[in-house]
């Protein structure tokens, strides 16, 4: 097995310009792998910390003081790297450390166990099994935390190709449709600056129903069927405008307030409406009760927790125990490490459960999640639509679709 022969930390700046750390693992003595952690700008309150008191100087500075620690661990055991990531900091979030320093080593020890093995990262980390593509959710066109004043309160809205053959036409119908909404949306706005928020979605002065409207229209005008050959979903983000204190929804930049029986009418209506295939965090992340409502008024639907979970094992079976969700959002820095990801992907999967693997909107160009997604056999990978970090993602999965050709698998179809 692999041992790990050397690590090394550094500060870099992800997409949004913003500092984060990245690591380095050598294992024995030569095979090189690389991780940066990603930030989120919609982060549930109770997801892994990021930095040591806010601050990557500090959580490196911790690392840089135990990093002989790690030296002659089996890279390829997210545990063993767990195990000693807890005997540095034994807190449940990674306070003292930083979830980013998790997030980084854990992933980076796999990618050079990974290389010394001779074996694509998807395989080292579940091997044996049938291996499937995940569908590409494409954010098309957004607002909320991602995006400036006067884009919809809704976060995301999504594109899902679920009539393509194959991983390079799901790609090509996502970028088709974006393109698309564009035009649309310069059709009503002819100052409209094309501007895109942080995963490359288009963000337009726009209210939330004239951007549904502006999507709806961009997928006929494709000559795309909503239902058979586009798909849409939602990411409410639901947790970034309730105000607790007023017990509302505040939908601010549309000028409405929803109280939660409202929220759960509005989203169910926005489900019948748009046929929607996916809707994510329609309420806050403390209100399972909302969410199992959802749930069971709309089984077609992949009624999905990202805020509400956290990519948490503990939280999951809470959601279980209440019906609170059919999908779970699965973010690996939202719990720290790797192995705690797959302890939560085991208690989804456990549970009919279907998984969406995600990226952050503060991203780096690392392609680890379209490995992590097929060895999770997710449903969906949610990486974004344009701009480098986000297609790092899915060119990965091109190159991945080449594996059944020269590794004897069973050809990769669709979760």
């Amino acid at each position: 097995m692999p041992l790990i022969s050397a690590v090394k930390g550094r500060i870099i700046f992800n997409s949004r310009g913003s500092k984060t750390i990245e690591i380095d693992v050598i294992t024995d003595n030569k095979f090189f792998g690389r991780a940066c952690a990603p930030s989120g700008a919609s982060v549930g309150k109770l997801e892994a910390q990021s930095f040591s008191d806010n601050m990557p100087e500090k959580s490196l500075e911790i690392f840089n003081e135990n990093i002989n620690k790690f030296i002659g661990i089996e890279a390829q055991d997210p545990k063993a790297i767990f195990d000693v990531l807890k005997s540095i900091d034994s807190s449940a979030s990674y306070v003292n450390i930083g979830g980013a320093i998790a997030y980084a080593l854990s992933i980076a020890s796999v990618d050079s166990a990974a290389k010394a093995l001779d074996v694509p990262l998807f395989k080292l980390l579940n091997a044996g099994k049938q291996y499937k593509f995940p569908y590409p959710l494409g954010n098309i066109l957004g607002g909320g935390a991602h995006a400036g004043p006067g884009t919809p309160d809704i976060q995301e809205i999504l594109a899902c190709p679920i009539g393509a053959r194959n991983i390079m036409e799901a790609l090509e119908m996502n970028f088709e449709l974006h393109a698309q909404v564009r035009k649309v949306i310069e059709s009503i706005d002819k100052r409209f600056t094309n501007g895109r928020g942080d995963e490359g979605a288009w963000a337009p002065n726009l209210n939330n129903d004239q951007a549904l409207d502006i999507v709806e229209k961009a997928v006929k005008n494709c000559g795309f069927t909503i239902g058979k050959d586009m798909a849409l979903g939602i990411d409410f983000a639901s947790s970034s405008i309730w105000n607790e204190k007023r017990q509302v929804y505040d939908y601010s930049r549309q000028g409405i307030l929803r109280d939660p029986q409202e929220q759960i009418e509005f989203a169910n209506y926005l489900i019948n409406t748009y046929k929607l295939i996916y809707v994510e965090d329609p309420v806050h992340e403390e209100d399972f009760e909302g969410m199992a409502v959802v749930t069971k008024k709309n089984p077609n639907c992949l009624v999905t927790g990202d805020d509400i979970l956290v990519t948490n094992a503990l939280r999951v079976k809470e959601a279980i125990k209440r019906g609170s969700c059919s999908a779970a959002i699965l973010k690996v820095n939202q719990a720290g490490s790797l192995h705690e990801s797959l302890n939560f992907v085991k208690e989804c999967n456990n549970n009919n459960i279907r998984i969406v693997t995600s990226h952050r909107s503060g991203e780096s160009t690392d392609s680890h999640i379209s490995h992590i997604a097929v060895a999770t056999g997710s449903k969906m990978l949610k990486a974004g639509i344009v701009g480098g970090e986000r297609v790092s993602k899915l060119n990965e999965l091109l190159r991945l679709s080449e594996y059944d050709l020269i590794d004897g698998m069973a050809e990769m179809s669709f979760a």
